[in-house]
């Protein structure tokens, strides 16, 4: 556990709605922009409508072929992925001052929680160096890619679940050129991803040391 204040808050959004990219987006920067020392930590669980996402390390050359799914260039960390149905998007509007680590460690922690969680699973997962999210063997399961303003961050963490991976055939994911991306349903998991994000919260709760109040909401933000 990272921080050892167990009353320390966390609200926690889930939309059962798919959500548009855009919106998430702004309103996860107008929160930041926002929010005070006073502010609880929030952590949005949700699945997007199908979009590919351009990080501030974009490259042109890691897109084959968008066809007809909008493409957004965004502010997060990162180069080009994918969101879709069947993915769950975790984002983290997170203190660090607060939690008293830095962004390199908070990265680890997301790694190392959807780790644990996968092994919940029997699915055996791991990093790369120099290469941040989750792989299995030669397959890329998880991708992160966050902002940090003020000491606060947003965007956050992907984990796909059961979905359609057809579109990652369109662009090189993250720019890894020869990794193939793949799914928990692909690697027999039987998982539904309001559930899994459900999970990923209780996992990555304990590791931070929060104490969580869940809102659920079927709406758009």
């Amino acid at each position: 556990m990272i921080n050892d204040d167990a009353t320390r808050p966390a609200l926690i959004r889930q939309f059962t709605s798919l959500q548009d990219y855009t919106t998430c987006w702004q309103e996860m920067k107008a929160f930041t922009r926002a929010r005070t020392i006073h502010t609880p930590d929030e952590i949005w669980l949700l699945e997007h409508e199908q979009v590919f996402t351009l990080g501030i390390r974009e490259n042109a050359g890691d897109i084959h072929d968008t066809g007809d799914i909008p493409l957004v260039k965004t502010d997060r960390g990162g180069l080009v992925t994918y969101h879709g149905p069947g993915q769950i998007v975790v984002y983290l509007m997170l203190d660090l001052r607060s939690l008293g680590i830095g962004l390199k460690k908070l990265v680890n922690t997301l790694e190392q929680a959807t780790i644990d969680l996968l092994n919940e699973y029997e699915i055996s997962a791991s990093r790369l160096e120099n290469a941040p999210g989750v792989y299995v063997d030669d397959r890329k399961i998880a991708s992160i890619g966050l902002r940090v303003q003020r000491g606060c961050t947003y965007h956050g963490l992907s984990l796909n679940v059961d979905m359609d991976l057809s579109p990652y055939d369109r662009i090189i994911p993250c720019g890894l050129s020869g990794i193939k991306m793949t799914d928990m349903k692909t690697l027999g998991a039987v998982a539904d991803p309001h559930r899994i994000g459900r999970q990923f919260v209780q996992v990555l709760s304990s590791r931070l040391g929060y104490n969580v109040v869940y809102e659920n909401r079927s709406h758009n933000i």
